[in-house]
């Protein structure tokens, strides 16, 4: 089985990032990717005045829509961030949309503190079948509860999916890396499964994410790591 996770830059524009999205897809048909993982609100960024528009569900609705389209058309599963509003409770959502339409959600368990001013946490962790591989998912601050990861390895895991966007002031930027880099590898060889990090880049929002999206195997091993600033589709086949 290959799976791929991307690192790319995120916009304001959930059109613009439709278009690498659908570019990105493209790309890992080409590799015969089986199953692919975007960046935490991979979708839409953090645009505030998006995140309180009362027509956000309908606009994330129609975008997820061409998703699946295109998982259906390539024969990937896609794992995509994004917000979603229950009922009156915005979350920090990933969804994985299997190419046969099936949709199943997870909903970020520790938002940060800025973060808690927008989004309510979510209530339960998610485990997915695909291709005879059984995974779970985390989003950016949930990679530091070991708790999460404990209940994905006693569930039989092979892997575990980090959606992340590390965006911090510049200063913090640079000497969080080796942190949000070790986290990754200390949570594979705790449970003994991969760990797949898809991390954003780029500037938003006057904040700066430095990459280092990475794959690492059962043993702590690094397979793949994107560098600072590169918009990439990273693979391995475990």
């Amino acid at each position: 089985m290959k799976v791929g996770v991307v690192q790319m830059k995120i916009s304001n524009s959930i059109e613009n990032n439709l278009i690498k999205i659908t570019n990105f897809l493209e790309q890992a048909k080409v590799e015969e990717v089986d199953l692919i993982c975007f960046p935490e609100m991979a979708l839409t960024g953090y645009n505030i005045q998006l995140l309180k528009s009362r027509v956000l569900n309908d606009l994330i609705l129609s975008a997820i829509d061409k998703i699946s389209q295109l998982a259906s058309k390539y024969s990937i599963c896609c794992i995509i961030g994004h917000p979603f509003f229950e009922g009156e409770k915005l979350k920090n959502r990933a969804s994985v949309i299997f190419p046969d339409g099936r949709y199943k959600k997870y909903d970020k368990l520790h938002p940060t503190e800025l973060e808690m001013k927008i989004f309510s946490e979510g209530k339960d962790t998610l485990v997915f079948e695909y291709k005879q591989k059984r995974f779970g998912i985390a989003i950016c601050r949930d990679q530091n509860f070991y708790n999460i990861f404990k209940e994905y390895k006693d569930n039989a895991c092979d892997g575990v999916f980090v959606l992340a966007a590390h965006y911090y002031n510049p200063k913090e930027a640079r000497w969080k890396i080796d942190k949000n880099r070790s986290i990754p590898i200390t949570r594979a060889v705790e449970n003994e499964y991969y760990v797949f990090l898809a991390n954003a880049t780029g500037a938003h929002l006057n904040m700066i994410s430095l990459g280092h999206s990475l794959i690492v195997d059962r043993n702590g091993c690094i397979v793949c790591e994107a560098n600072e600033t590169e918009e990439v589709l990273l693979t391995a086949e475990i």
